[in-house]
Order: C-alpha cells, then sequence, then structure tokens
C-alpha cells in the first residue's frame, strides 16, 4: 500500500477532513462532477489493490458495511447494525440493498468477499489489513446477517472490516468484471473507462443505503462524476481555474496560486516525506548500521524544507488519517539525527571503506545503490531526491535515483524487488493497517515490500492486536517506535493534501474525496 498518494489505506468517509473556502450558491440538481487526479487507478478489482488512484475510484463503485461520520464514530452503511469484539462481528444488512444489474445483495455474497481476502492462495493485499489471516464468515441470507470469526485478534475489527469494498455476486464469479469496473454496490456505475485520460460514472437511482440517515432525495447530488486523469499539477489548477473541471487535488505548490483564489478546498494531512530501505537478502540496506548511516547523512529538516516548504510539518506517526484513534508522537527521539561524522564512522565500522574515486566499497563489492521515487508528487520530489544524492555522495554512497510512476513504482516494490531506498509513502488511519507493510509477508505473497523482519514490532502489534480499540494503543505506540528505532522506515516530512473547487462542496475521507458527501451548487 503506497499511501497517499502512491499507497493508501481505506477510510469509510469524511472523517478528519477540514473545508474551507469558496462563495456558496443554491443546492442544483442534475450536475456533472468533474475531478483531476494525477494518476490512472489501473485494475480495479476492489480485493485486489490498495492503490490510492484504485481505491478512491473503487469508492464510487464499491459500497462498504460501515462508514464513519466527522468524528470518526461508525454509523450505518450496507450494515445498519452490528456487534462486535477484537475476535468476531456480526453485521446485519440493510433491506433493499441491490447490485447494479438488480440482484440483490444477500449476506452469503458480503460473507464470500470476506473469505476471498482470508484465502492466502488469492494473495489479496488487504490480508492483514481488512481482514487477518484464518478468518472465516458465513452469511444467512434468511436474517441478512454475516457472522465473521476473525482469525487473530484484531483490536479494530469494526473499522477494517468495516472499510473492506464488497462487490456483488457475478464479481466473485467472475473477477475480470471486478478488474473492469464493475458489479459493485456502491452510488455510482462506472459506465465509461478510457486508460490514462477519463472514468464515467453515472449516479444509480436506486441508491439508497448511503451513510447513517442518508436521503436518497436530498437536493444538490451529481448525476454524472467525471475522474479526468491530469498527471500535471499546474495542469489541473489551470483546468479548475478556467472551469473545465470541478474539482482537483493539489499537494505541490500550486496550493498557493488556488488559495489566492478563495476556491472552496479540503485538506488531509498525509505523509509526503518517507524513507524505506530494501531489506531483502543480499542488499546493503539489510544492514541496520547501514541505514542508520543513510539517515544520518541527511538533514532531515532541509529535505522536508526542499519537498512541501512551508506547508510541510514534522510527522508524529505513521499514523496520519482520521480516525487515529491513539494519537500518539512515536517520532520523536526515535529517528536518527543528523551526524555526518557518525555516519562515515558507522560505515567505516561495517567494513564500508572509501576507494580512491571517493566511493565506498566491502569485500570488492562498492556501495551502490538505487533509489527510486514517484514522479507525480512534482519537481519538489526531484529535487528532494537530488539533494540526498548529493549528501550521500559525501560520504561515500554512490546513489542513482530514478523517477517513476505509479506503475512503476508498484512494479519495482512488487515484482522485480530492484531497488534499495524508496521515497514511496506508506499512510494509514489506524496502527494495525500498518502491520501487513512492516510485519506481514513479503512479496509475491503480500505487501511487505521491503522485507522487514523486526521482532518487536511483530511481538508488540501482536499483543495491542488483542486489546480493543484504545486499550492497546500503549503497544502500539511502542511497536511503531520499535521500526523507527530500527531505522526500518523514516518519516520526515507530511503535508496537507488540498482539494479545490468550484461550484460544489464535499467532505474526504483517508482515500480522498467521499463521494455520498458530493453536494453541487449553482
Amino acid at each position: 500500500m503506497i499511501a497517499v498518494p502512491a499507497l493508501a489505506l481505506a477510510a469509510c468517509t469524511s472523517a478528519g477532513s477540514t473545508g474551507a473556502g469558496g462563495d456558496e450558491g443554491d443546492l442544483v440538481d442534475g450536475k456533472t462532477f468533474t475531478m483531476a487526479i494525477g494518476l490512472d487507478p489501473g485494475a480495479l478489482d476492489p480485493g485486489m489493490t490498495v492503490l490510492s488512484a484504485g481505491r478512491f475510484l473503487g469508492q464510487f463503485i464499491y459500497g462498504r458495511l460501515v462508514a464513519l461520520d466527522e468524528d470518526g464514530d461508525a454509523v450505518p452503511a450496507l450494515a445498519e447494525k452490528w456487534e462486535v469484539d477484537a475476535g468476531s462481528a456480526v453485521f446485519t444488512l440493510r433491506d433493499g440493498i441491490a447490485c447494479e444489474d438488480g440482484t440483490a445483495l444477500t449476506a452469503t455474497v458480503v460473507a464470500d468477499n470476506i473469505n476471498f481476502v482470508a484465502d492466502p492462495a488469492n494473495q489479496s493485499p488487504l490480508l492483514g489489513m481488512n481482514v487477518q489471516p484464518g478468518t472465516v464468515a458465513t452469511g444467512d441470507n434468511a436474517t441478512g446477517t454475516v457472522t465473521v470469526a476473525s482469525g487473530v485478534p484484531d483490536a479494530f475489527l469494526l473499522h477494517n472490516l468495516g472499510a473492506l469494498p464488497i462487490a456483488c455476486g457475478n464479481g466473485l464469479a467472475d473477477r475480470d468484471l471486478l478488474v473492469e469496473g464493475k458489479a459493485g454496490t456502491g452510488m455510482f456505475e462506472l459506465v465509461e473507462a478510457v486508460a490514462n485520460d477519463h472514468y464515467t460514472l453515472e449516479r444509480r437511482k436506486d441508491y439508497t443505503w448511503g451513510p447513517g440517515d442518508w436521503d436518497p432525495d436530498q437536493k444538490g447530488l451529481p448525476d454524472e462524476v467525471v475522474i479526468r486523469i491530469i498527471p500535471n499539477e499546474t495542469t489541473a489548477a489551470n483546468l479548475l481555474i478556467a472551469g473545465d473541471v470541478t474539482a482537483t487535488l493539489v499537494a505541490g505548490t500550486e496550493q498557493d496560486r488556488l488559495l489566492e483564489r478563495d476556491f472552496f478546498h479540503a485538506d488531509l494531512r498525509a505523509p509526503a516525506g518517507q524513507l524505506h530501505f530494501n531489506q531483502s537478502a543480499g542488499r546493503p540496506t539489510a544492514d541496520e548500521e547501514v541505514r542508520r548511516a543513510l539517515v544520518q547523512a541527511q538533514d532531515l529538516a532541509q529535505l522536508r524544507k526542499v519537498l512541501v516548504g512551508d506547508r510541510g510539518t514534522v510527522p508524529t506517526s505513521l499514523v496520519t488519517v482520521a480516525p487515529d484513534p491513539c494519537d500518539v508522537d512515536t517520532v520523536d527521539g526515535n529517528v536518527p539525527e543528523h551526524d555526518v561524522a557518525a555516519a562515515e564512522e558507522a560505515l567505516d565500522a561495517a567494513g564500508w571503506t572509501k576507494g580512491a574515486d571517493g566511493v565506498r566499497a566491502r569485500k570488492g563489492k562498492r556501495l551502490e545503490l538505487k533509489m527510486i521515487y514517484l514522479t507525480t508528487f512534482g519537481e519538489t520530489m526531484a529535487a528532494t531526491a537530488e539533494l540526498a544524492q548529493q549528501e550521500w555522495k559525501k560520504i561515500g554512497v554512490e546513489v542513482e535515483i530514478r523517477g517513476v510512476d505509479l506503475a512503476g513504482l508498484n512494479e519495482a516494490l512488487f515484482g522485480t524487488g530492484d531497488w534499495d531506498i524508496s521515497a514511496g509513502q506508506v499512510g494509514a488511519a489506524l496502527p494495525s493497517q500498518l502491520v501487513p507493510f512492516f510485519g506481514g509477508p513479503t512479496p509475491p505473497g503480500g505487501t511487505n515490500f521491503a522485507h522487514v523482519d523486526n521482532a518487536d514490532y511483530k511481538a508488540l502489534s501482536t499483543a495491542a492486536a488483542g486489546k480493543v480499540g484504545t486499550d492497546g494503543c500503549e503497544d502500539w505506540a511502542a511497536a511503531e517506535e520499535a521500526l523507527l528505532e530500527a531505522v526500518d522506515v523514516v518519516p520526515y516530512a507530511d503535508s496537507a493534501y488540498m482539494t479545490f473547487a468550484r461550484g460544489a462542496r464535499f467532505g474526504l475521507g483517508d482515500v480522498g474525496l467521499d463521494p455520498t458527501s458530493i453536494r453541487m451548487y449553482e
């Protein structure tokens, strides 16, 4: 899962977003909401993607059992009520839920969605995140209840199961339909898809199972949504100013220009700067002392300034998005400080000595590393990578930097493994959602792309998972600190991701704009 904007974890609705700016007119029906996003969503199978663009588009098409209100509290969505503890859950479905082909959504189909993810043979990246290994779900169509026995304790079972996107039975029988965004249970139906260009969705007039006390006849709902793929944020901002799109997500410097226009904007704090290290066998970065030296060589405050300027903030946790139930600062004091002399001493002690050309080597092998970063973040990410490269060269580490698009990042992290340092971001709304990425199986069967093997993290996160909700916060915090202390991940910048709009209002979840919250104005 690369987090916003590369990998993201699922949220239910608009908890945690803020909105400001813009003049409101009158609510109006029958409008088209057009949004620019920077990344193509790729394959849309909701049980097989954790990529942010795919999850973003998917939430228009696939409903979830539970939604979150503005305070982060669970409210009905596909399920009207539930009983949950750390080991089990019973969901009762609302009456009248229909698939986009008109067939009824049944309890057994919902159970089949859960069991698909739970089956390790299917290699779903949601295993260990939304659904725990060994989980078994059964459906009773007569009562409309779905009973779930979690394979291992899950402190946030309601939030995790509740956020699982639910597809209809014809899609489970033929997952090629899901890849194409069909067989949905959500508010919209995908009617046209042109990869790397646009996706057109039409609002389902039979949709009555929106979050909470949803009113299907309320004014201002869009009849159509068009998602346009615009990789360049300047181009997207120009389209918004010209009135050619209704909304656009902006992470970089274009925020300043749009703020001057007093457009409405809804903001979400998310990770912007992180460093991950490939710890697979044979990689120099499998050595904790090498990782520590690489971080000590960097002035993280300067990297943050180059990347996000004055918009950036110092991270306090790997959990950045609501509901963030623990809200504990795990970063302060647990990330290596800038100390070039210490970095060089550590590399010397590890046997990496400088040659005549200034590049370190050990046993005839030069200390040459590959760093990848997302080009879609904008020019400042490239500048940040170049600055890091220069600082590493000063301590005798030769780093090749390579900008990649989302497909390239996905291929490197989960496919070829041909990388040493990644600037891709991983974010979460719950500490349990980090476990598959830092304590789970490695690719191709899992999402632990950096091959992290941190015994303390595993033990502490396992202990925390057995305690319901905030009862486990002390263990969750200690688990995250274990990752940081071992230099398994280094967060150095958070930033506000702003979604600007004209003629519309909405709220945000941690995968972006919440479809059910869109209201159109004159």
